[in-house]
């Protein structure tokens, strides 16, 4: 990559960044720069990961949430989900 494609690429990312201010306890705070020293990143960066981390996790909920309102509304009454469902039970003592 030649210094001018170089430039305007850093020149792009640096004006697509925001910043922002988060408010934290003392302790978490500690434990954030704690955890991003063992990690060997800033603790921008840190946050950044935990935050994408974060929202994939909800994301996921979210589509599992929908699913199971989906199943709730049509279920499946066919025989083999029957199967399906006995074998997956917890066993009765």
């Amino acid at each position: 990559m030649n210094a001018s494609r170089l430039l305007n690429r850093v020149w792009s990312i640096l004006h697509s960044v925001e910043t922002i201010q988060v408010v934290l306890s003392s302790t978490l705070l500690r434990a954030a720069d704690g955890a991003a020293r063992r990690a060997r990143v800033n603790r921008s960066a840190l946050v950044r990961e935990a935050l994408r981390e974060c929202l994939k996790r909800l994301g996921a909920r979210e589509l599992e949430a929908r699913d199971r309102i989906g199943y709730e509304e049509h279920p499946d009454i066919s025989t083999e989900s029957a199967y399906w469902e006995r074998g997956a039970a917890w066993p009765e003592r």
